[in-house]
């Protein structure tokens, strides 16, 4: 089968759904390898479809589940009920034993690296190895684009997919047609805002710090950052590893978006450290 995202294929996969406490869950599932979760970062468009570069290189020597957070992608959200880091870090485990795991690697991007972070600190049993890709929770401050959101017109979609995709393979319109058809739901658009009012609150930033929690970290981490990040700065990814025993780092010349920004170079790195 192939999943086609905009008008990019990623062959030999498949888009499937889960029954899970809150609702069902999307997740874009590939390859036959050790099981590796992909979780993406907070962006209100975001979703397994983030990992679209991703997915089909890595699925070569992993069985690929990139999967949709609660209030993203096409699956329901946890409608009426206060979001916290808790929950999404339990959403996590609940995946996994939905799907019959009881051990996977995690790779994580962005607000998915914080929720990783969180999950090796919590259950490293439930771990094999963990990636960290440009994660956030080393810093409790709060981030404009959460204080100032809104819901993006479709060209605001477009724009921001230019300077954060980076493969010229990528049909972009299409794309931000995909993403913006994302947004026209108004119960997943409250899910959403519940999600950033919790993650943006600082309470909660300095309750879920992942500082402390690094030390704690006992599985083999692999730290992935950029060296122009403008959201989460490089020195939060040299904090991260250096607070994590006997994690590597890898450092790419590009931004924030690792996984649409440096595709190549990232899948090149995962599939090294990776497959056992």
């Amino acid at each position: 089968m192939t999943v086609t995202i905009g008008t990019h294929e990623i062959p030999n996969a498949e888009e499937r759904y889960v029954k899970l406490n809150h609702g069902t869950t999307r997740y874009i599932e590939a390859g036959s390898g050790y099981p590796t979760i992909l979780v993406h970062g907070v962006g209100y468009t975001g979703g397994a479809h983030n990992w679209l570069l991703n997915i089909g290189p890595l699925s070569s020597k992993l069985r690929v589940l990139a999967v949709d957070c609660p209030a993203w992608g096409k699956g329901e959200g946890q409608l009426g009920q206060e979001y916290s880091f808790a929950y999404l870090v339990d959403f996590i485990r609940e995946f996994q034993d939905a799907l019959g795991l009881e051990k996977t690697n995690l790779v994580g991007h962005s607000m998915g690296g914080w929720l990783a972070s969180l999950f090796g600190y919590e259950s490293p049993n439930r771990l094999n190895k963990l990636v960290l890709v440009a994660s956030g929770g080393a810093m409790p401050r709060q981030l404009k684009t959460m204080v100032e959101f809104k819901p993006p017109e479709r060209d605001q979609i477009l724009d921001g997919l230019k300077h954060t995709v980076k493969d010229a393979s990528v049909d972009l319109e299409a794309l931000a047609d995909y993403n913006f058809a994302l947004t026209d739901n108004p119960a997943r658009l409250a899910a959403y805002r519940n999600v950033l009012t919790h993650m943006n609150n600082m309470e909660t930033r300095e309750r879920y710090n992942t500082v402390r929690r690094f030390g704690h970290i006992d599985v083999p981490t692999l730290v992935v950052w950029g060296r122009n990040d403008q959201t989460n700065a490089l020195e939060m990814g040299e904090m991260t590893h250096r607070g994590i025993p006997g994690s590597k780092m890898v450092v790419f010349d590009c931004g924030h978006f690792i996984p649409t920004e440096a595709p190549d170079e990232l899948n090149a790195a995962l599939l090294d450290f990776l497959p056992d």
